[in-house]
């Protein structure tokens, strides 16, 4: 089987949490992440986080020329680029990057990704502007229009929100019809 190799720009929470459940997926590979934190720190938070506990794998960082961690005994190359434009997408044969920094929330600004070699780009935060002529982009919402990805380049996983109340409101358009909606959201 051949894998989908995957970067992580952005080693946050979320790109933690990303290469948590990734790694249980036989089908992805974690290559490479990018981020310009402190490397001891990011592997403290992939083994020890506040909400999700103890890891059930051991973390540990490499330094010298190859930077990076290896995680459960598989390697994974550790980038600090500010530069997104200085990203060796190519270099690695990255096939999508999980962009999570937080930085490049619109086509136009993650279309750098596909600009450094990167195949595919998932935005983990709601796609901000129009798709940029040439690429294709969409929100995409699992279980209303998730056959896009099959030909996306560019996709955004929506909010929290729009997944939480998407299946309801498309179940009740389905069933009885839905003319108008209002959503309040309280966030902690």
């Amino acid at each position: 089987m051949t894998k989908v190799r995957v970067a992580i720009n952005g080693f946050g929470r979320i790109g933690r949490a990303f290469y948590k459940l990734a790694r249980t997926q036989s089908e992805l590979e974690i290559v490479v992440v990018n981020d310009l934190g402190d490397p001891d720190n990011m592997a403290y938070l992939l083994k020890y986080d506040t909400a999700y506990g103890r890891a059930d794998f051991d973390v540990e960082v490499v330094g010298g020329d190859e930077p990076g961690f290896i995680v459960a005994g598989k390697k994974v190359a550790l980038i600090q680029e500010k530069d997104a434009t200085k990203l060796p997408w190519a270099k690695y044969n990255v096939d999508v990057v999980v962009e999570s920094t937080g930085f490049y929330t619109s086509y136009g600004k993650s279309k750098v990704h596909l600009d450094q070699g990167a195949k595919r780009v998932v935005i983990t935060a709601p796609v901000k502007g129009d798709a940029v002529e040439g690429i294709t982009g969409a929100t995409i919402l699992m279980g209303i229009n998730h056959e896009k990805l099959a030909t996306c380049q560019i996709s955004s996983n929506a909010s929290c929100t729009t997944n939480a109340v998407s299946p309801l409101i498309h179940i009740l358009n389905e069933t009885i019809g839905v003319e108008k909606a209002l959503l309040n959201t309280t966030h902690a």
